[in-house]
């Protein structure tokens, strides 16, 4: 069973990069962990909910039928609701554990379970990612300062189907400009990677756009982190690589998936905190993340994850 460091003064989890520009807080060890969150015996619960033990994913690529799409537009709907909501509770002074608590709250008001809540043992509701952490990152007590860059990724089961996505947000009004372009570019990695979806595409060519996007910009692809099926399973066949590659497979219609590329300004490295969970880059940079779940269809491609 993973666990989480607790009982660490505020300055412990801390620390001030060496470099003189930008500056930001480099997260070296997670903050305190509050306990898990009740969820109502009423409220329809994935397999993994008490075990955390995940089964029932298939092995293959599967084609959802109509049925299971207007579910999962329904999930996806949520998911996206509600990183709308708590992204506005993003500000200076918030600690991510207040995020994770309105999130939880709102799932529950929409007789939805948080899909990461004990997810292989994942202790939280959302994942929350600051500044050097580049994904997994558990909602802790650190308030959020001003400057800091936040990624939050939302995912909930209801109706028997999971929906998911992430956004990433700038707090304050003192992030410098390369944050702000990092920012930037990883939503439009993620938009021009939904732009070649269709059916007959091969799956490797949003790895080859999301490569090509970040680089111009002068970022780097985390390669540790790849989009996945979904359906009534968190996460599954395919998997979606966001570097160049050269996996086979195609698109086609009923396919379901996540793209969710974690773009760094420096090093594409990470290292696994202490808890299991918080991936950090090697080298403290900061990295940005945007996510979409996203229906191949006769049109071409359909955004599930939207209001």
């Amino acid at each position: 069973i993973r666990r989480s460091i607790t009982n660490l003064t505020f300055s412990d989890h801390f620390k001030r990069p060496n470099s003189k520009a930008p500056v930001f807080d480099v997260i070296t060890r997670p903050g305190t962990v509050s306990s898990t969150r009740y969820v109502p015996d009423s409220i329809a619960k994935p397999s993994y909910a008490t075990s955390g033990i995940v089964v029932g994913v298939p092995k293959e690529m599967e084609a959802k039928s109509a049925e299971q799409i207007a579910r999962m537009r329904d999930s996806c709907r949520l998911a996206k609701l509600i990183v709308n909501r708590v992204s506005k509770c993003i500000k200076a002074g918030v600690t991510t554990d207040e995020l994770d608590k309105f999130a939880h709250s709102l799932c529950i008001e929409h007789n939805a379970y948080p899909s990461p809540l004990n997810y292989r043992w994942f202790p939280k509701s959302v994942c929350t990612s600051v500044n050097n952490v580049a994904c997994h990152g558990i909602p802790d007590d650190r308030p959020l300062r001003d400057g800091d860059i936040i990624s939050i990724d939302v995912s909930v089961f209801y109706n028997g189907y999971h929906g998911d996505c992430a956004e990433t947000h700038v707090v304050g009004g003192s992030v410098d400009d390369r944050g702000k372009a990092l920012v930037h570019t990883a939503e439009e990695c993620l938009n021009r990677a939904i732009q070649v979806c269709g059916p007959g595409q091969p799956l490797r060519e949003i790895g080859r756009v999301i490569s090509i996007v970040a680089d111009q910009a002068g970022f780097t692809v985390v390669p540790a982190f790849c989009g996945h099926g979904i359906g009534s399973y968190f996460h599954g066949p395919p998997d979606i690589f966001h570097f160049e590659n050269e996996e086979e497979g195609e698109m086609f219609e009923g396919l379901v998936f996540t793209i969710e590329p974690v773009i760094s300004e420096g090093s594409p490295e990470i290292t696994i905190l202490d808890d299991g969970w918080t991936a950090v880059t090697t080298d403290q940079s900061r990295t940005a993340q945007f996510e979409h779940t996203v229906h191949i269809c006769s049109e071409g491609v359909e955004v599930l994850t939207v209001l």
